[in-house]
């Protein structure tokens, strides 16, 4: 490998995880108002896994044109070089950045060219490879302040509150005020009350029938949107950040339709973090508010080995890939 080449994590076929590799990909060169950042680690997301299974084809490609593909949706790392007419302000060479490339593969690499407004600082004392289960944490910030505008003293339900966003979910909403309820893997129950949860149930036997009225449903599953939409007060907010890949057509056309129709709407959003949300993220970690979970964190090596793992379900947060 030379001076112009890095090692990426590729795959030249959609399937398992198994058809995951680490092979040679251009080393990119900034351009203007770019940095350079040297990737520390990654997290694996439940998006990258359809996307390499082929499930999302509309997105990721419908034929073989394109391949090999990259993997990989956010990072952590050190900017090494500025492009020309770097932006003022913004991050130096030495500054350790976060950030998320947005509805594009490819932060599995040892190098990427990004612009400012799509990282931010990494907290003082906070460790790379640890920070980056806390990227995805800006979608719980928009789901929970923005979205749903969840407001001290009501009811949040977390559907997947031990998954990488339902860490966060959970610890937010205690931090907002709200009485927070979890739902997660029996093994789990113990990490979500740890994390802020006034209560947490096993979500293989409890069904939302058993559930009590929520002012707001986070959902991170994807599945039974109508069954958990009616559980909400008159007033309550549901936020959808997946739907059923299985079922897209079907569940997109709920989602759409429940936008427009009737009270009680379901919001669903494929979030793009900002440089000012990761700002603000970097507050609620910096107050102790919100901390980084990992499950287990795997060599670039064996990212098929960490994508099985998350595939596997169970998860206890974050499965992260080191990459230095």
């Amino acid at each position: 490998m030379n001076a112009t080449e890095m090692r990426a994590a590729l795959f030249d076929r959609y399937g398992p995880p198994e058809v995951l590799y680490v092979g040679t990909a251009p080393r990119p060169v900034p351009g203007p108002r770019e940095m350079l950042v040297r990737v520390h680690a990654i997290s694996v997301n439940g998006g990258e896994l359809h996307g390499r299974a082929g499930k999302v084809r509309l997105v990721t490609g419908l034929t073989r044109r394109g391949f090999p593909k990259r993997m990989g949706l956010d990072f952590t790392g050190e900017v090494v070089a500025l492009g020309p007419d770097p932006a003022e302000p913004g991050p130096r060479v030495g500054d350790r950045v976060w950030g998320v490339l947005g509805r594009t593969f490819g932060s599995a690499a040892e190098y990427l060219a990004v612009r400012p407004g799509q990282l931010s600082l990494v907290p003082e004392g906070l460790d790379l490879v640890e920070a980056a289960a806390l990227p995805v944490g800006t979608t719980a910030i928009t789901a929970l302040r923005d979205k749903a505008e969840l407001r001290p003293g009501e009811r949040l339900l977390v559907r997947g509150g031990s998954g990488g966003v339902g860490v966060v979910a959970v610890q937010l909403g205690r931090a907002l005020g709200a009485h927070v309820t979890a739902l997660a893997g029996a093994r789990n129950l113990d990490l979500v009350r740890d994390l802020g949860a006034h209560e947490a149930y096993d979500y293989a036997t409890t069904r939302p029938a058993d559930l009590p009225r929520f002012d707001v449903v986070l959902d991170t599953f994807g599945t039974e949107h109508p069954a958990y939409r009616r559980l909400l007060t008159p007033s309550g907010r549901m936020v959808a950040i997946a739907f059923d890949v299985n079922r897209a057509a079907s569940a997109l056309s709920y989602l759409a339709a429940s936008t427009v129709y009737g009270r009680r709407r379901v919001r669903f959003f494929s979030g793009r973090p900002t440089h000012r949300l990761f700002a603000d993220l970097a507050r609620y970690v910096e107050s102790g508010a919100i901390r980084p979970v990992v499950d287990t964190v795997f060599p670039l090596e064996e990212i098929a080995k960490a994508h099985r793992a998350l595939e596997a379900g169970g998860v206890r947060g974050k499965i992260i890939v080191r990459l230095v």
